[in-house]
Protein backbone atom coordinates (compact mmCIF):
# COMPACT_ATOMS: atom_id res chain seq x y z
CA UNK A 1 0.00 0.00 0.00
CA UNK A 2 1.59 3.25 -1.13
CA UNK A 3 -0.22 5.57 1.27
CA UNK A 4 -1.16 5.30 4.93
CA UNK A 5 -2.99 7.42 7.49
CA UNK A 6 -0.53 9.54 9.45
CA UNK A 7 -3.08 10.27 12.21
CA UNK A 8 -6.11 8.33 13.52
CA UNK A 9 -8.55 10.85 12.04
CA UNK A 10 -7.09 10.24 8.57
CA UNK A 11 -8.44 6.68 8.43
CA UNK A 12 -11.27 6.03 5.97
CA UNK A 13 -13.73 3.18 5.53
CA UNK A 14 -11.98 2.10 2.33
CA UNK A 15 -8.65 1.96 4.14
CA UNK A 16 -10.11 -0.26 6.86
CA UNK A 17 -11.54 -2.46 4.12
CA UNK A 18 -8.16 -2.87 2.46
CA UNK A 19 -6.37 -3.68 5.74
CA UNK A 20 -9.02 -5.88 7.36
CA UNK A 21 -10.83 -7.31 4.36
CA UNK A 22 -14.15 -5.88 5.51
CA UNK A 23 -15.52 -2.40 6.06
CA UNK A 24 -16.85 -1.27 9.44
CA UNK A 25 -20.12 0.67 9.56
CA UNK A 26 -18.65 3.01 12.17
CA UNK A 27 -15.58 3.37 14.36
CA UNK A 28 -14.10 5.60 17.03
CA UNK A 29 -10.78 5.95 18.77
CA UNK A 30 -9.42 7.04 22.14
CA UNK A 31 -5.91 7.78 23.34
CA UNK A 32 -4.18 5.13 25.45
CA UNK A 33 -0.77 4.81 27.09
CA UNK A 34 1.68 7.39 28.38
CA UNK A 35 4.27 7.54 25.59
CA UNK A 36 5.80 10.90 24.69
CA UNK A 37 7.54 9.94 21.44
CA UNK A 38 4.61 8.19 19.77
CA UNK A 39 0.83 8.47 20.16
CA UNK A 40 -1.06 5.25 20.89
CA UNK A 41 -4.82 4.80 20.48
CA UNK A 42 -7.51 2.14 20.76
CA UNK A 43 -9.97 1.76 17.89
CA UNK A 44 -13.46 0.39 18.44
CA UNK A 45 -15.02 -0.83 15.17
CA UNK A 46 -18.63 -1.88 14.61
CA UNK A 47 -19.22 -4.06 11.53
CA UNK A 48 -22.98 -4.18 11.97
CA UNK A 49 -22.97 -7.99 11.96
CA UNK A 50 -24.47 -8.43 15.40
CA UNK A 51 -21.23 -9.86 16.76
CA UNK A 52 -20.39 -6.76 18.78
CA UNK A 53 -17.56 -4.28 18.42
CA UNK A 54 -13.97 -5.22 17.59
CA UNK A 55 -11.07 -3.36 19.21
CA UNK A 56 -7.62 -2.78 17.75
CA UNK A 57 -4.63 -0.75 18.89
CA UNK A 58 -2.82 1.79 16.74
CA UNK A 59 0.34 3.84 17.00
CA UNK A 60 1.33 7.00 15.15
CA UNK A 61 4.03 9.66 15.23
CA UNK A 62 3.78 12.08 18.13
CA UNK A 63 1.56 15.08 17.51
CA UNK A 64 4.03 17.21 19.48
CA UNK A 65 6.62 18.59 17.01
CA UNK A 66 9.52 18.46 19.51
CA UNK A 67 8.98 14.78 20.27
CA UNK A 68 8.35 13.97 16.61
CA UNK A 69 11.51 15.78 15.50
CA UNK A 70 13.66 13.97 18.05
CA UNK A 71 12.21 10.61 17.00
CA UNK A 72 12.83 11.30 13.31
CA UNK A 73 16.40 12.48 13.97
CA UNK A 74 17.21 9.24 15.80
CA UNK A 75 15.35 6.98 13.38
CA UNK A 76 13.03 5.71 16.10
CA UNK A 77 9.89 5.34 14.00
CA UNK A 78 11.67 3.43 11.24
CA UNK A 79 13.13 1.01 13.76
CA UNK A 80 9.77 0.25 15.31
CA UNK A 81 8.06 -0.37 11.99
CA UNK A 82 10.90 -2.62 10.80
CA UNK A 83 10.88 -4.54 14.08
CA UNK A 84 7.19 -5.36 13.94
CA UNK A 85 7.29 -6.08 10.22
CA UNK A 86 10.56 -7.98 9.89
CA UNK A 87 11.70 -9.34 13.27
CA UNK A 88 8.83 -9.79 15.71
CA UNK A 89 7.23 -12.78 13.94
CA UNK A 90 10.46 -14.79 14.31
CA UNK A 91 11.18 -13.99 17.99
CA UNK A 92 9.67 -15.68 21.08
CA UNK A 93 9.30 -12.40 22.99
CA UNK A 94 5.57 -11.58 23.36
CA UNK A 95 4.58 -8.57 21.28
CA UNK A 96 1.24 -7.55 19.71
CA UNK A 97 0.36 -9.22 16.42
CA UNK A 98 0.74 -6.62 13.69
CA UNK A 99 -1.98 -6.09 11.07
CA UNK A 100 -0.43 -3.09 9.30
CA UNK A 101 2.98 -1.40 9.40
CA UNK A 102 4.18 1.45 7.20
CA UNK A 103 6.36 4.55 7.44
CA UNK A 104 7.23 7.61 5.40
CA UNK A 105 10.52 7.71 3.52
CA UNK A 106 11.74 10.60 5.65
CA UNK A 107 11.05 8.64 8.85
CA UNK A 108 8.88 11.42 10.31
CA UNK A 109 5.54 9.59 10.26
CA UNK A 110 4.29 6.03 10.46
CA UNK A 111 1.25 3.88 11.13
CA UNK A 112 1.02 0.63 13.06
CA UNK A 113 -2.19 -1.34 13.65
CA UNK A 114 -2.07 -4.18 16.20
CA UNK A 115 -4.21 -6.68 17.98
CA UNK A 116 -5.68 -5.19 21.16
CA UNK A 117 -4.09 -6.92 24.15
CA UNK A 118 -6.70 -5.62 26.60
CA UNK A 119 -8.07 -5.98 29.10
CA UNK A 120 -4.59 -5.61 30.56
CA UNK A 121 -2.73 -3.91 33.38
CA UNK A 122 -0.30 -1.29 32.20
CA UNK A 123 3.07 -1.08 33.87
CA UNK A 124 3.61 2.13 35.83
CA UNK A 125 7.13 3.48 35.95
CA UNK A 126 6.38 5.83 38.82
CA UNK A 127 4.47 3.36 41.00
CA UNK A 128 6.93 0.51 40.54
CA UNK A 129 5.97 -3.14 40.42
CA UNK A 130 5.74 -6.42 42.30
CA UNK A 131 8.42 -9.10 42.34
CA UNK A 132 6.16 -11.26 40.16
CA UNK A 133 5.98 -8.50 37.54
CA UNK A 134 9.75 -8.05 37.64
CA UNK A 135 10.28 -11.78 37.17
CA UNK A 136 7.91 -11.86 34.18
CA UNK A 137 9.78 -8.94 32.59
CA UNK A 138 13.20 -10.53 33.08
CA UNK A 139 11.97 -13.69 31.34
CA UNK A 140 10.80 -11.63 28.37
CA UNK A 141 14.18 -9.91 28.20
CA UNK A 142 15.81 -13.33 27.87
CA UNK A 143 13.30 -14.25 25.16
CA UNK A 144 14.54 -11.22 23.19
CA UNK A 145 18.25 -11.59 23.83
CA UNK A 146 18.87 -15.33 23.56
CA UNK A 147 17.74 -15.88 19.94
CA UNK A 148 19.94 -13.01 18.73
CA UNK A 149 22.99 -13.75 20.92
CA UNK A 150 25.99 -13.69 18.58
CA UNK A 151 23.68 -14.52 15.68
CA UNK A 152 25.25 -13.01 12.54
CA UNK A 153 21.95 -13.11 10.65
CA UNK A 154 20.38 -10.68 13.12
CA UNK A 155 23.49 -8.72 14.10
CA UNK A 156 24.21 -8.10 10.42
CA UNK A 157 20.84 -6.56 9.54
CA UNK A 158 21.58 -3.29 7.76
CA UNK A 159 18.72 -1.31 9.29
CA UNK A 160 19.89 -2.13 12.82
CA UNK A 161 23.46 -0.94 12.37
CA UNK A 162 24.34 2.02 14.61
CA UNK A 163 24.40 5.33 12.76
CA UNK A 164 27.67 7.21 13.31
CA UNK A 165 25.91 10.46 12.36
CA UNK A 166 23.13 9.93 14.90
CA UNK A 167 25.66 8.98 17.58
CA UNK A 168 27.68 12.11 16.88
CA UNK A 169 24.56 14.23 17.08
CA UNK A 170 23.53 12.72 20.41
CA UNK A 171 27.04 13.30 21.76
CA UNK A 172 26.99 16.91 20.56
CA UNK A 173 23.59 17.54 22.12
CA UNK A 174 24.30 15.78 25.42
CA UNK A 175 25.89 18.77 27.23
CA UNK A 176 22.82 20.84 26.36
CA UNK A 177 20.58 18.04 27.59
CA UNK A 178 22.43 17.88 30.90
CA UNK A 179 22.17 21.66 31.28
CA UNK A 180 18.41 21.51 30.77
CA UNK A 181 18.15 18.54 33.14
CA UNK A 182 20.19 20.38 35.79
CA UNK A 183 18.14 23.57 35.53
CA UNK A 184 14.86 21.68 35.60
CA UNK A 185 15.51 19.17 38.39
CA UNK A 186 18.07 20.71 40.76
CA UNK A 187 16.39 20.67 44.16
CA UNK A 188 14.14 17.79 43.11
CA UNK A 189 16.78 15.13 42.40
CA UNK A 190 19.11 14.23 45.26
CA UNK A 191 22.40 16.19 45.00
CA UNK A 192 24.55 13.05 44.89
CA UNK A 193 22.49 11.76 41.97
CA UNK A 194 22.73 15.06 40.12
CA UNK A 195 26.50 14.95 40.65
CA UNK A 196 26.57 11.52 39.02
CA UNK A 197 24.56 12.88 36.07
CA UNK A 198 27.06 15.71 35.70
CA UNK A 199 30.01 13.33 35.83
CA UNK A 200 28.46 11.05 33.21
CA UNK A 201 27.89 14.03 30.92
CA UNK A 202 31.56 15.03 31.22
CA UNK A 203 32.77 11.50 30.48
CA UNK A 204 30.38 11.18 27.55
CA UNK A 205 31.62 14.44 26.05
CA UNK A 206 35.28 13.43 26.42
CA UNK A 207 35.19 9.85 25.12
CA UNK A 208 34.15 7.91 22.04
CA UNK A 209 32.70 4.54 22.95
CA UNK A 210 31.89 1.81 20.44
CA UNK A 211 29.09 -0.48 21.53
CA UNK A 212 29.65 -4.23 21.58
CA UNK A 213 27.35 -6.12 19.20
CA UNK A 214 26.24 -9.15 21.18
CA UNK A 215 22.46 -9.23 20.83
CA UNK A 216 19.33 -7.24 20.22
CA UNK A 217 18.66 -4.61 22.90
CA UNK A 218 15.21 -3.14 23.47
CA UNK A 219 16.76 0.11 24.68
CA UNK A 220 13.83 1.35 26.79
CA UNK A 221 12.96 -1.77 28.77
CA UNK A 222 10.94 -0.35 31.66
CA UNK A 223 7.49 -0.64 33.17
CA UNK A 224 5.71 1.94 31.01
CA UNK A 225 6.55 -0.24 28.00
CA UNK A 226 5.13 -3.45 29.46
CA UNK A 227 1.59 -4.78 29.73
CA UNK A 228 0.71 -7.33 32.39
CA UNK A 229 -2.19 -9.79 32.64
CA UNK A 230 -2.96 -9.30 28.96
CA UNK A 231 -6.07 -10.63 27.24
CA UNK A 232 -8.00 -10.45 30.51
CA UNK A 233 -5.31 -12.33 32.42
CA UNK A 234 -5.00 -15.27 30.04
CA UNK A 235 -1.38 -14.30 29.33
CA UNK A 236 1.21 -12.90 31.70
CA UNK A 237 2.97 -10.09 29.86
CA UNK A 238 3.73 -8.35 26.56
CA UNK A 239 6.52 -5.95 25.58
CA UNK A 240 5.72 -2.76 23.66
CA UNK A 241 7.45 0.31 22.20
CA UNK A 242 10.31 -0.93 20.03
CA UNK A 243 11.46 2.48 18.79
CA UNK A 244 14.79 2.25 20.59
CA UNK A 245 15.68 -1.25 19.38
CA UNK A 246 19.40 -1.52 18.72
CA UNK A 247 22.40 -3.83 18.74
CA UNK A 248 24.49 -4.00 21.85
CA UNK A 249 24.71 -6.12 24.97
CA UNK A 250 21.52 -7.61 26.36
CA UNK A 251 22.58 -6.85 29.93
CA UNK A 252 22.05 -3.18 29.10
CA UNK A 253 18.31 -3.91 29.20
CA UNK A 254 18.64 -5.70 32.54
CA UNK A 255 20.69 -2.94 34.17
CA UNK A 256 18.27 -0.38 32.77
CA UNK A 257 15.20 -2.30 33.97
CA UNK A 258 16.42 -3.05 37.48
CA UNK A 259 17.79 0.48 37.83
CA UNK A 260 15.16 2.62 36.15
CA UNK A 261 12.22 0.33 36.30
CA UNK A 262 11.31 -1.56 39.43
CA UNK A 263 12.04 0.79 42.32
CA UNK A 264 15.22 0.83 44.37
CA UNK A 265 13.77 -1.03 47.37
CA UNK A 266 12.67 -3.98 45.24
CA UNK A 267 15.95 -3.94 43.32
CA UNK A 268 18.07 -4.01 46.47
CA UNK A 269 16.03 -6.82 48.01
CA UNK A 270 15.88 -9.06 44.93
CA UNK A 271 18.74 -8.01 42.64
CA UNK A 272 20.64 -11.30 42.95
CA UNK A 273 17.53 -13.40 42.50
CA UNK A 274 16.51 -11.54 39.34
CA UNK A 275 19.99 -11.76 37.85
CA UNK A 276 20.06 -15.49 38.57
CA UNK A 277 16.64 -15.85 36.94
CA UNK A 278 17.88 -14.05 33.82
CA UNK A 279 20.93 -16.32 33.63
CA UNK A 280 18.76 -19.41 34.09
CA UNK A 281 16.37 -18.29 31.33
CA UNK A 282 19.25 -17.52 28.98
CA UNK A 283 20.86 -20.87 29.76
CA UNK A 284 17.59 -22.70 29.09
CA UNK A 285 17.44 -20.93 25.73
CA UNK A 286 20.91 -22.11 24.75
CA UNK A 287 23.08 -19.23 26.04
CA UNK A 288 24.83 -20.41 29.23
CA UNK A 289 25.45 -17.48 31.57
CA UNK A 290 26.28 -17.03 35.25
CA UNK A 291 25.89 -14.04 37.53
CA UNK A 292 29.66 -13.51 37.65
CA UNK A 293 29.81 -13.45 33.85
CA UNK A 294 27.07 -10.84 33.48
CA UNK A 295 27.82 -8.63 36.48
CA UNK A 296 29.98 -5.99 34.83
CA UNK A 297 27.69 -5.53 31.84
CA UNK A 298 24.69 -5.37 34.16
CA UNK A 299 26.25 -2.65 36.31
CA UNK A 300 27.26 -0.67 33.22
CA UNK A 301 23.68 -0.95 31.96
CA UNK A 302 22.53 1.35 34.74
CA UNK A 303 24.30 4.25 33.03
CA UNK A 304 22.07 3.81 30.01
CA UNK A 305 19.21 4.59 32.37
CA UNK A 306 20.89 7.79 33.53
CA UNK A 307 21.66 9.04 30.03
CA UNK A 308 18.19 8.13 28.72
CA UNK A 309 16.51 10.06 31.52
CA UNK A 310 18.69 13.12 30.90
CA UNK A 311 18.43 13.16 27.11
CA UNK A 312 14.73 12.34 26.94
CA UNK A 313 13.78 14.95 29.52
CA UNK A 314 15.41 17.62 27.41
CA UNK A 315 14.17 16.69 23.96
CA UNK A 316 10.62 15.41 24.23
CA UNK A 317 7.43 17.24 25.10
CA UNK A 318 7.44 18.33 28.74
CA UNK A 319 4.54 17.12 30.88
CA UNK A 320 3.94 16.77 34.62
CA UNK A 321 3.96 12.99 34.34
CA UNK A 322 7.06 13.16 32.19
CA UNK A 323 8.89 15.10 34.90
CA UNK A 324 7.91 12.52 37.51
CA UNK A 325 8.89 9.73 35.15
CA UNK A 326 12.34 11.09 34.32
CA UNK A 327 13.06 11.78 37.98
CA UNK A 328 12.05 8.21 38.82
CA UNK A 329 14.30 6.84 36.09
CA UNK A 330 17.29 8.95 37.09
CA UNK A 331 16.84 8.24 40.79
CA UNK A 332 16.75 4.46 40.39
CA UNK A 333 19.53 4.28 37.81
CA UNK A 334 21.81 6.60 39.81
CA UNK A 335 21.20 4.56 42.98
CA UNK A 336 22.31 1.36 41.23
CA UNK A 337 25.26 3.09 39.58
CA UNK A 338 26.48 4.61 42.86
CA UNK A 339 26.07 1.38 44.81
CA UNK A 340 28.04 -0.72 42.33
CA UNK A 341 30.54 1.78 40.92
CA UNK A 342 29.29 2.06 37.35
CA UNK A 343 31.20 5.26 36.55
CA UNK A 344 34.48 3.75 37.69
CA UNK A 345 33.91 0.75 35.43
CA UNK A 346 33.14 3.06 32.54
CA UNK A 347 36.33 5.05 33.04
CA UNK A 348 38.42 1.89 33.12
CA UNK A 349 36.94 0.89 29.75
Amino acid sequence: MSAFPARPDDITADWWGTVLGRVPERWRWEAIGTGQVGDSVRFTLDFGDGAGPVTLAGKFAAADPTSRGTAAMLGLYAKEVRFYRDLAPALPVRTPETLFAAMAEDGASFCLIFEDLGPARGGNQIAGCSLADARAAVKQAAALHAPSWHDPAILGLDWLQPSPAAAAQVKALYPRAQAIFRERYTGLLEPEYMDLCEALAEITAATDRKSEKVSLVHGDFRLDNLLFDIKGGTEEIAVLDWQTLTLGHGLTDIGYFLGCGIGDDLRRAHEGELLDLYCAEMTARGVPLTRDEVWRDYVMGALHGVSTAVFSAAFVERTARGDANFLSMARGACALAREHGSLGMMQKG
